[in-house]
């Protein structure tokens, strides 16, 4: 039987905020069409993002999902 793979997603959204003339959560929030709240969450890794979300994130920030989210494997 194949086995799952594990890993945890952890993410550089903090850092691409204060690359971005420190841009706040609420202003991220707004561009990508969710709360202030979901991006404190997304920050800490209590949540993960939809595809769609990521794919938004990304694109305020105009670089690609993998440079903001990535996973990192659990042995």
């Amino acid at each position: 039987m194949p086995s799952k793979e594990q890993g945890t997603l952890t993410n550089q959204i903090r850092r691409f905020r204060f690359e971005h003339d420190e841009m706040t959560q609420q202003t991220l929030a707004s561009q990508v069409g969710v709360t202030r709240q979901t991006i404190i969450a997304l920050e800490s890794g209590k949540y993960a993002p939809s595809l769609l979300l990521a794919l938004r994130i990304a694109r305020a920030f105009d670089v690609r999902v993998e440079d903001i989210f990535q996973l990192v494997e659990e042995s």
